[in-house]
């Protein structure tokens, strides 16, 4: 007899409507693998309990009879039961502070724990995410904040027919209204003033391809960084193109020596590298940050650099795009991650201060910190497709087993992070963060 598997609801935001597994796909596991699933009711999730019942699962006020916890976000210490397996984005492997007590309970409770986030292949690609839903809301929002602060600059465009990402029904109905606003750029072309227009990718991975696949409905010509330097000396560029560059490491940082940037060595040894990328930022229109970032890295954009820029006048740099959204992180001005409901924030240099929303002076932001929860239908889809392969397995595990004898996929165990209660060894150095919580 199998081990109940329990979806939970998503509480953590007001709009966070995604579930790990659909309801097509708890039928495969259902009838498929013989599992019996219950799913926690809800009345926001974007599947509703009629559509999992169809399926084939039980609907349920509470999971006490689940052994195994599929969820996306982080879950109140309250919820967490002994012994239990449970599945999410846990956001505890950088050390983060204010998620420190929901481990120590975990522990405490002897509870197992599966990062979504450290499910990777032998090459460390990840296997499971929403990475590039993130990308494809992000530049939705993007171009939608685009055609609001152009307006409030005096410039009527065709961003202005875009709306914000939860707005459309799909992502399908969302590309087809950029598309529409492609072929206006296309036929009519851009402001004289605003041209060229230029927009800037950080990253190349799933965050960053999912954002340029939006980009890609209008018409785009990539240009090389090196490119970008010389473009507005160029006569005669037409004004009917958008302009992408793709930024890497190499075009963030450099050596703090002058020795030939080695990337190897700069994941290694990120010290020995300093911010280079501000020497572009003048010729971007919009900025999509994209990237992986932690603290030992360069920021990309700094509170005095915009200071210094804004006191000589409006840059071109128009819209940031920060899917990134790391608070204080590589673009210092994302004090936040926004809520879908109040998406967009203006940063104001001179004072240091922020306004919610697109007017005032200064630099606006979209910082929405669950992205992919604007499009929740595709984005859980695209994410249950990866994760179906896994349950079974999961399920089967018998977690009272030692840490070296489970029988796990080995992409699974690597995301162990708790087998009943203890740290497994790869994250063993979360003990001094937890332990931190007992300094007074």
């Amino acid at each position: 007899m199998s081990k109940f598997i329990g979806i939970r609801h998503e509480d953590k935001y007001v709009m966070e409507r995604r579930a790990p597994l659909t309801p097509r796909h708890v039928e495969r596991l259902i009838k498929g693998k013989k599992l019996d699933i219950v799913v926690q009711t809800s009345s926001k999730r974007v599947f509703t309990d009629q559509e999992y019942i169809d399926a084939g699962a039980t609907i349920a006020d509470n999971l006490d009879n689940c052994s195994v916890i599929l969820g996306v976000k982080e879950m109140p210490n309250s919820f967490f039961q002994p012994e239990k397996t449970y599945v999410f984005f846990s956001h505890v492997i950088k050390g983060q502070a204010y998620n420190m007590p929901m481990l120590r309970k975990m522990m405490e409770l002897g509870c197992n724990l599966i990062d979504y986030e450290k499910i990777v292949d032998e090459q460390g690609k990840r296997l499971i995410f929403f990475g590039r839903y993130a990308g494809l809301a992000g530049m939705i929002n993007s171009l939608w904040s685009l055609g609001l602060r152009l307006k409030e600059y005096g410039y009527d465009t065709p961003f202005l027919k875009i709306k914000q990402a939860h707005k459309y029904a799909s992502l399908s109905e969302a590309k087809e209204v950029i598309s529409i606003v492609g072929q206006e750029i296309a036929e009519k072309g851009m402001p004289e003033e605003l041209r060229p227009f230029t927009v800037g990718f950080t990253g190349y991975g799933n965050v960053s391809q999912g954002a340029q696949e939006i980009l890609g409905l209008l018409p785009v010509k990539e240009i090389s960084p090196d490119k970008l330097l010389s473009l507005k000396k160029r006569k005669l560029l037409p004004n009917n193109l958008i302009y992408k560059v793709i930024f890497k490491e190499e075009h963030l940082s450099a050596h703090n020596e002058g020795l030939e940037f080695d990337l190897p060595d700069y994941y290694a040894h990120p010290e020995n590298y300093h911010g280079i990328f501000e020497q572009y930022i003048p010729h971007l229109s919009i900025l999509m940050n994209c990237m992986y970032w932690d603290t030992r890295y360069p920021r990309i954009i700094t509170k005095d650099y915009l200071e210094k820029v804004y006191k000589s006048g409006r840059p071109k740099l128009t819209v940031i795009g920060d899917v990134t959204c790391d608070p204080d992180g590589s673009i210092e001005i994302t004090h936040k991650g926004t809520e879908i409901e109040d998406p967009i924030f203006v940063y104001h240099p001179d004072t240091k201060s922020y306004t919610m929303g697109h007017k005032g002076e200064g630099m606006l932001v979209m910082a929405v910190d669950i992205l992919p929860s604007e499009l929740p239908r595709d984005s859980s889809a695209g994410f249950a497709d990866a994760l179906i392969n896994f349950v079974k397995s999961i399920a089967d595990c018998d977690f009272n087993e030692p840490f070296a004898d489970l029988d796990l996929p080995r992409a699974i165990k690597k995301a162990l992070i708790l087998h009943n209660g203890e740290l497994t060894p790869d994250y063993a150095y979360l003990k001094a963060h937890v332990e931190k919580l007992s300094v007074i």
